[in-house]
């Protein structure tokens, strides 16, 4: 109230404040802090799922040894032998909770950047999908958004759809953190975890594959999209092994989240990127975001920046158990030119001018 008395009180030259514009002044006044905290909610989101997919494992399995030399030492045995006991499952379907892709934290991770999730094709139940996503990115938050959490609605838009989506086997034998991944809905990327998804576990599994791998992250330059897939074939043989569905998805955006560190040629880093690159396949990327309490410092926080995530038109494949490369080139080309339609589609309307280019390695 004193701030409306105040607002009438005070002399504008050339204006006459009103009472519906002082009540805009109050409100104005009021909703800093419900934004303040919405923001350090959305904030947090980030923080716990950098923690969880970084460091839980790593920490879970320091705490367990650490509990083996005191009196707690049956902790650490009883579920250690949980482990060996469960050893298979990850590569059995897991252990989905439709309560954990659910939480709210989700829909303030969700909000952060914002990201959305745009259907352009219906996915009938009766079948089953390997669903590629592009391009790779730093840590695939556009995948993990949209496939392993239900904050973009992928249940409501894709009904009868179970999405799982494929990342490194590793991650599945570090402690706790082989529990939290499963609950999500994630599974090894291997031959074996993906063929009892679509094999095993009836109809209307989609698989979630990131197609180019941690090698793609360092593919980014401005205005060029540069995917690694030419020498991808396996997705494609094994959507033919079991007759499942290939569909393209692109998340606009996703190389915007962070900054990648570009070294030149002949420094020392440089050539132990390439020497990395030569061993083992791909090189490692030195990145940043923002920080954790500005963002205009550098830190670890991803930016908060739009990211939508497209889910193409699918290419129907047949049943074949023993594909020839020719029919396995074929169907892989057939998928490269769907998304290719869906890139140049649907660029302009998320974020990249006409003249962005998708070019395929």
């Amino acid at each position: 109230m004193k701030t409306i008395i105040a607002a009438y009180s005070r002399k504008l030259p050339g204006s006459r404040l009103t009472l519906r514009s002082a009540l805009h002044s109050l409100s104005a006044a009021i909703t800093p802090p419900q934004e303040q905290l919405r923001s350090c909610m959305q904030l947090f989101s980030i923080i716990q799922w950098i923690f969880s997919f970084l460091l839980m494992g790593l920490t879970a399995l320091v705490v367990f040894i650490f509990l083996l030399f005191t009196h707690l030492w049956p902790i650490s045995v009883i579920y250690f032998c949980w482990i060996v006991f469960d050893w298979e499952t990850p590569e059995k379907g897991g252990r989905r909770s439709e309560w954990v892709r659910s939480w709210s934290v989700w829909n303030h991770f969700r909000d952060y950047f914002p990201i959305k999730l745009v259907k352009t094709h219906n996915l009938p139940p009766g079948r089953n999908y390997i669903i590629g996503s592009h391009p790779h990115g730093i840590l695939c938050i556009g995948a993990f958004c949209n496939f392993v959490t239900e904050s973009t609605g992928f249940s409501q838009k894709f009904p009868g759809i179970r999405p799982h989506l494929a990342t490194l086997a590793g991650n599945f034998r570090l402690p706790i953190l082989r529990e939290y991944m499963m609950s999500g809905g994630l599974c090894p990327v291997n031959r074996k975890s993906i063929g009892y998804v679509l094999s095993q576990k009836g109809r209307g599994n989609a698989v979630v594959i990131v197609v180019g791998g941690a090698a793609e992250s360092m593919t980014y330059q401005t205005e060029v999209t540069t995917l690694i897939l030419s020498r991808r074939h396996g997705f494609v043989r094994l959507a033919l092994e079991h007759g499942a569905d290939l569909v393209p998805s692109f998340s606009f955006g996703e190389t915007d989240l962070y900054q990648q560190v570009h070294f030149s040629e002949g420094s020392f880093l440089r050539a132990v990127q390439c020497k990395f690159q030569k061993i083992f396949g791909f090189a490692p990327c030195f990145f940043y975001g923002r920080g954790l309490t500005s963002s205009a410092s550098k830190g670890f926080i991803p930016y908060s920046r739009p990211l939508t995530t497209v889910v193409g038109e699918p290419v129907t494949v047949p049943q074949i158990q023993n594909p020839s490369p020719e029919i396995v080139a074929r169907y892989h080309n057939m998928y490269k030119c769907s998304l290719l339609k869906l890139f140049h589609e649907q660029k302009t309307k998320y974020g990249l001018g006409e003249n962005a280019e998708l070019r395929i390695l």
